[in-house]
């Protein structure tokens, strides 16, 4: 048997919503691109920046996978849905579905203005909402699918980023309610939430290597994660080696939840 036949993935479709990165880097999205890719899946690549998208299909391309660069606003509705066609159009039917795409934010309810509030909440979870109200569809077509939804850290522990916190745990819900739902219908649905993890986006705020220091330590191991630790586990979930495993909230964090805040502030 060969890898790529051990995940069940070959000749799979997969959209990964947010599935660029700045220059070269390995974000959460690009890694879980290549990463299917290399177990075989045709992978259509989402992101607000073509720019960002075209080079994950390159690195793609390099080893042999197959993938296409799009971009969709995937805040509404109708994009979701032209998304979701172009993945059936291309390669006939779609199987795997990576929602991805988020913000952050800083402040308490006092702090928070109403407008970001809203921002956030659509772009964290509505994003994931209709992606999903399309893909579904299209999935049972087929005979069913997987879907990842991507939340944090910051639902379990919050720490000062209440609208980010509330989202992202809204996230969870949703993951659970989808997969009780759609269950039956040969659809699964999972969480990832990522503890500390090294990545472009991460690093573009302007890090301090003190504070990646800091970070690093929140592990109780030791190590720093990166986009990589989140792309295996998304290929994972995605894959048929989950085959039995649905509504679960996957922690891929070092360990960071099991120890108090103190180890990552």
């Amino acid at each position: 048997m060969t890898p790529n036949e051990e995940w069940g993935l070959a000749g799979k479709v997969a959209i990964v919503t947010g599935g660029g990165s700045a220059g070269d880097g390995i974000g959460n999205g690009r890694a879980a691109c290549i990463l299917l890719a290399r177990a075989g899946a045709h992978v259509l690549v989402v992101d607000r920046d073509l720019t960002l998208a075209q080079r994950t299909v390159e690195m793609i391309a390099d080893e042999g996978g197959d993938a296409a660069a799009v971009t969709y606003d995937v805040t509404t509705s109708e994009q979701c849905a032209a998304m979701v066609d172009e993945a059936v159009r291309r390669w006939g039917r779609l199987d795997c579905l990576d929602n991805n795409v988020g913000i952050g934010s800083k402040g308490s309810v006092i702090d928070e203005t109403e407008e970001n509030w809203a921002r956030v909440m659509h772009v964290n979870v509505d994003t994931m909402f209709l992606a999903c109200k399309h893909a579904i569809p299209a999935m049972i077509r087929t005979g069913g699918g997987s879907i990842v939804n991507i939340s944090s850290i910051s639902a379990l522990r919050p720490r000062g980023l209440t609208a980010y916190s509330v989202s992202k745990g809204a996230v969870i819900a949703l993951t659970k309610a989808m997969a009780v739902d759609h269950g039956p219908q040969g659809i699964r649905v999972n969480c990832v939430f990522p503890g500390p993890v090294y990545t472009p986006m991460v690093y573009a705020r302007g890090m301090t290597e003190q504070a990646r220091d800091t970070r690093r330590r929140a592990s109780v191991l030791g190590v720093e994660g990166t986009g990589w630790d989140i792309g295996a586990a998304v290929r994972f979930l995605l894959s048929d080696q989950a085959r039995f495993i649905t509504g679960q909230i996957l922690g891929v964090d070092g360990g960071a939840t099991l120890v108090g805040p103190s180890r990552a502030s």
